[in-house]
Order: structure tokens, then C-alpha cells, then sequence
């Protein structure tokens, strides 16, 4: 939206040019998400206190999260609201990533936000029943896989990339869709599970977030790709502004949200921002990647997997608690410990995935 007025504006004074650069626009998204959501969290969390939107904490989790009973939820709404003002703000919106990206990421949302709406304001501890939440967020990602494939202006936009081989590429055709749909549920429910404790989630997010928003510069760069021996996506670097924009929102988010939190995220927020890293890797072919940077994710998915089989099929439990997180605090770790050290090793493996850029 001001890249418009901003090209019309250089008729008059040549100095407009400047926010043609992306790395102005990513910066200005990172700041203007970031400004939002310091100046809208305390009234939307004053909001929820007042609607007594909060959080029902289980009774057979950690002891120390009772305390926690009542504090506000659906504060994913905030992260939301600040990603798409900051991006309609900054990004080209002739670009079709994103669209999709910003689709997808409310879509999702929109799941969340039923989710939590019948669980805190109907009091319905099932919220939305599984069956329905799993077929709104497969026909949302099959529909965003099904447009990346049609909308596909080279082959490279369809095909399997493999971090440090540079010389295999695997074209997917029709599985393309397949690929996609599991990279974009998944780690929306990913994100969803590792929402357990104050800042656990989001911190994590915006480190990956970061680094795709790497990939999606360099991957718009016909130059810079070639270079490193990655796909050439055009377009792909304008996501760099919807990236700046979570960064931007997340970090904001978790100046209320980290421990003791005055607000949760909320389904609407994890299932969001899950889906927007999984629609951002398959658009620059980074799926592999994700899976490394994310990697704090898949060990919480994991879990909660290997626990689920491991009860059905010998009645033992391997973790004292599913998701991981609750097994550490449940071994005597304090809230505090696990985050920071489940954030120090996404900063790890954010590194790594970053690695593989020269690692070819």
C-alpha cells in the first residue's frame, strides 16, 4: 500500500526510490508489527481480562501451572492483527506469495480462533472437535498447494531440494500437493503442541521465522541464488516483508507473553504462525531445512506421537508428560530453564539450517 504511494511520490522527489530496496521494507515490517503490538497488548489484554477470556489450566499437568488458571488466551489475535497491518503496509501486494502466505496464515487463525472461542467463551473443553479442525486445515493447505502448483512458473518451484547435495534435485509433479499440504499442516500443529509455556513457542518462531526470511531474500535473487547454488524463486524475496512483519509482532507478543505471562497465545496464534513457516519453506524449497530450524517443534511432535503409541500399544508411557516440554518440568527443570534452553537450541539449529546455504 506506501509502495504505491511511494512510487507515485517519486515523480516529485527522486528520495521515494529508497523503499523499492526490500531490506528497507523488512526492516520498516519488523518495526511498524513491532510498534503495533506494544501499543495494542495492554488493551486487548485489559479486553480479555474483562470478557474473563482465560486460559482453563489441566489439572493433571505441573502443579506450578495452576497458578497460571484464568490468566488471558487468544492473544495470538495481537500477533495477527500486527502481521497483516505491517504487511499490507510494506509489500508489494501485486505479489502472489503473498497472498498466499497472508491467507493461509489467517485461515489458520481463523481455526484457532473457533478452537479457543468454544473452549474459554462456550466453555466447551473439546473446542473444536479434532475431525473438524484437521479437515478445515486440509482443505485450507491442499488449497494453497493445489494454487503453488498451477501458479508455478518454473519447474525448480515444484521440485525436491536437498540440503547439501547440490547436484540432486528430485521433481515432484502432482506430489507436489502432497508434500505441501504435510509441510503446512504439520507444522502448524507443531507450533500448536510447543505452545505450552510462556514464550516457549513464539521465541522459537520468530528464530526460524528469521531465517527463512533469509532464504526468501536470497531466493528472490537471481544473483544470490545462483551463487549459492539454491532455487531462483521470482517473487520469493518479497515475503522478506511478511517475515519482518512476524518478527516484528512475535517479538512484541513476547513482551507480554514471557514468564510469568500476562497473556497466552492461543490456538489462533500457534496454529497461524505454524502454518505461515511451513507455506514460506515449500514457496522457496526449503522443506527440509524447516525441519531442521524447526527442529524444537518436531521433538515436541514427536513426543506427543511416540508417547500416544507407546501407551496404545504396551500401556507404559515413555515421558512422565507429552509434550516434552511438561516431562523436563515434571523431572524438577522451572518453567524458566526449559524455555531458554529450548531457546538456545533453535538458535543452534537456525544456525545449522543457515549452514547449509554454503554447505553445498
Amino acid at each position: 500500500m506506501l509502495l504505491l504511494l511511494a512510487e507515485y511520490l517519486q515523480q516529485f522527489y527522486k528520495g521515494f526510490a529508497v523503499f523499492q530496496y526490500l531490506t528497507l521494507r523488512g526492516i520498516l515490517g519488523v518495526l511498524t508489527a513491532l510498534a503495533l503490538s506494544l501499543w495494542l497488548g495492554p488493551w486487548m489484554i485489559r479486553t480479555l481480562q474483562i470478557r474473563q477470556i482465560g486460559q482453563a489450566v489441566r489439572n493433571d499437568g505441573p502443579q506450578s501451572h495452576l497458578s497460571k488458571s484464568g490468566t488471558p488466551t487468544m492473544g495470538g489475535a495481537l500477533i495477527l492483527s500486527a502481521i497483516t497491518i505491517s504487511t499490507l503496509l510494506w509489500a508489494d501486494l501485486s505479489n502472489r506469495y503473498v497472498w498466499v502466505v497472508l491467507g493461509v496464515t489467517l485461515l489458520f487463525g481463523g481455526i484457532g480462533w473457533v478452537d479457543d472461542y468454544r473452549k474459554v467463551i462456550e466453555k466447551n473443553s473439546r473446542g473444536l472437535p479434532s475431525r473438524w479442525k484437521y479437515f478445515w486445515q486440509s482443505v485450507f493447505g491442499i488449497g494453497a498447494a493445489v494454487f503453488l502448483y498451477m501458479t508455478a512458473q518454473t519447474p525448480i518451484e515444484t521440485t525436491l531440494i536437498l540440503p547439501l547435495l547440490k547436484n540432486i534435485e528430485i521433481p515432484l509433479g502432482i506430489f507436489f500437493v502432497v508434500l505441501t499440504y504435510f509441510v503446512i499442516v504439520g507444522s502448524s500443529n507443531a507450533v500448536n503442541l510447543t505452545d505450552g509455556l510462556d514464550g516457549l513457542a513464539i521465541m522459537p518462531t520468530v528464530m526460524v521465522g528469521s531465517g527463512l526470511g533469509i532464504f526468501c531474500y536470497l531466493s528472490g535473487n537471481a544473483r544470490f541464488a545462483e551463487y549459492l547454488l539454491i532455487p531462483y524463486v521470482p517473487g520469493a524475496g518479497e515475503l522478506i516483508v511478511f517475515c519482518g512483519a512476524l518478527i516484528g509482532a512475535g517479538l512484541g507478543f513476547l513482551w507480554f507473553n514471557t514468564y510469568p505471562a500476562q497473556v497466552f497465545m492461543g490456538d489462533v496464534g500457534a496454529l497461524a504462525l505454524g502454518a505461515a513457516l511451513g507455506t514460506i519453506a515449500v514457496i522457496v524449497r526449503q522443506e527440509i531445512v524447516l525441519f531442521i530450524m524447526g527442529g524444537v517443534f518436531v521433538m515436541e511432535t514427536l513426543s506427543v506421537m511416540i508417547q500416544v503409541a507407546s501407551f496404545k500399544l504396551t500401556g507404559r508411557r515413555v515421558f512422565r508428560m507429552a509434550p516434552i516440554h511438561h516431562h523436563f518440568e515434571l523431572k524438577g527443570w522451572p518453567e524458566p530453564r526449559v524455555i531458554v534452553r529450548f531457546w538456545i537450541i533453535t538458535v543452534i539449529l537456525v544456525l545449522i539450517g543457515l549452514a547449509t546455504l554454503k554447505l553445498r
